[in-house]
């Protein structure tokens, strides 16, 4: 039998230290080495089929062709169809998915929703670890979820939840909330550490596959935005989903950055009410809803989330600074893309924003990550600086390079379907190829390419000046 010995692990990414550190010298964080109890070394014999010290005899894998005839299981729908859409088409058997998001956005409103509706077909189980039955059934009782088959529990140890999960009928579908509180009693640590929550999820996961039983794990998220614990965790799962939003908006976003069984960076738009949260089908009109086509400042960008197109409106603000070093603030896109597009237009297009305030923001809540979105922050910027608004009936969307060059990006027919769909006539976009711009899905719309970033100032002036007189 091994020795115990002591390691310290850190708890944000997992590497472990012989001695305790005030850095994780892994990933740089600072106080997160733990001390937990492990073995001195791996068993030995590991390589003897005979069993050598270990004891125990190597059984021989059996190897099966690529070409199977395995039957496909049909997916489980929860009949909510942002929910289904992210996840690829529904659940599928045997199945692991981790779902995180900041506390309090709405992520056990949103799979209490679920299961209840899941409930009407499949077999289903909703283990809480942080909340006492009661205090589940006050939240389906406030959503009007009260009389649903679903079966409830409070518990948090693995070895009870997997032996409900291999004896007699299993459920189909179990909702674990969440894997932080979940312990193994046969480590030392407490629960929520890196130990505990690897092995945990390991357990659930491994039961999981062999039963065809689909697991749900909510995870915490740390200041930094990310699921709490091992990053080996988002690697054992096969669906990692994060539910974002801003408190001020009453729009969540359901967003999927892996799915081994369908397309990733896929979204769903929730609206947050008093009854829970409710599908959106048409995220770009609620996106919209709000805006004002006679703004200066104002871009529509037509952008792309997984397989669905969105249009949002990308908003900027250029104002004389008072200080000796400009103000650049961000909300809903990366801070440092925006310093790369003033540079450009700074040392490419002679339009200088030195001494002034920038700040942009992305209306509705909604995170913007596609470098498509190049030319329409560009365009809210210049009108901004202007004071000449865009053409409101327009949409805009484009890569820009650091010589100034507007590049290609993908599916411009989606982009252009969706705004012909919102009523949009025009569209400021880069450059397209001889047989793309024959297959444009709608002729009426007005389709004003460039190739350099310089063009794009002069463009929308003098529409505007055709448009008055």
């Amino acid at each position: 039998m091994a020795k115990s010995s002591s390691i310290f692990v850190c708890q944000t990414c997992g590497s472990s230290a012989p001695k305790w550190a005030g850095k994780c010298e892994a990933c740089g964080s600072w106080n997160t080495l733990v001390e937990e109890v492990a073995a001195a070394g791996p068993p030995k014999g590991l390589g003897d089929t005979r069993g050598g010290k270990s004891g125990r005899k190597a059984s021989r894998v059996e190897f099966v062709p690529l070409k199977g005839t395995n039957e496909q299981v049909p997916r489980r729908l929860a009949n909510i169809g942002e929910f289904d859409r992210v996840m690829g088409g529904g659940l599928v058997a045997g199945s692991a998915t981790l779902v995180g998001g900041d506390p309090g956005i709405g992520k056990s409103t949103l799979l209490l929703q679920a299961v209840c509706q899941l409930a009407k077909n499949y077999r289903v189980a909703y283990i809480s670890g942080e909340e006492a039955v009661e205090q589940v059934r006050l939240r389906a009782a406030r959503l009007g979820l009260s009389d649903s088959n679903c079966d409830l529990a409070a518990e948090t140890s693995v070895r009870d939840i997997v032996a409900a999960m291999q004896d007699g009928t299993p459920p189909e579908i179990l909702i674990i909330d969440s894997i932080q509180t979940m312990y193994v009693d046969t480590l030392d640590s407490a629960p929520g550490t890196v130990a505990q929550v690897r092995t945990s999820a390991q357990e659930l996961i491994r039961v999981a596959k062999k039963r065809d039983i689909s697991v749900i794990l909510v995870g915490h998220v740390t200041k930094e935005g990310t699921i709490a614990g091992p990053r080996v965790l988002e690697h054992m799962v096969d669906t990692v989903l994060y539910l974002e939003g801003d408190r001020g908006h009453q729009f969540r976003v359901l967003r999927g950055v892996k799915n081994r069984f369908g397309p990733t960076d896929e979204i769903g738009v929730f609206e947050m009410t008093d009854k829970g949260l409710i599908e959106v089908p048409n995220p770009s009109a609620l996106f919209l809803a709000d805006r004002r086509g006679d703004m200066s400042g104002a871009a529509v960008f037509a952008g792309l989330e997984g397989t669905r197109p969105v249009l949002v409106e990308v908003q900027a603000l250029v104002a004389p600074t008072s200080y000796g070093t400009p103000r650049r603030a961000v909300i809903g896109w990366d801070s440092g893309r925006l310093a790369m597009i003033l540079a450009v237009l700074e040392a490419r297009c002679g339009v200088a924003f030195g001494n002034n305030d920038v700040y942009l923001n992305v209306a509705g809540g909604l995170r913007i990550s596609e470098p498509a979105a190049d030319l329409a922050v560009a365009a809210a910027l210049l009108s901004s600086l202007t004071g000449e608004p865009v053409p409101p009936e327009c949409v805009v969307f484009g890569e820009v390079g650091l010589s100034g060059e507007v590049r290609r990006v993908s599916q411009p027919d989606l982009r252009l379907k969706e705004a012909v769909k919102l009523g949009f006539t025009q569209a400021i976009m880069p450059h397209q190829a001889e047989n793309s711009r024959k297959s444009a899905v709608d002729h009426s719309l007005r389709r004003i390419e460039i190739k350099h970033l310089s063009e794009l100032l002069p463009l929308f002036q003098a529409v505007q000046k055709v448009k008055r007189a």
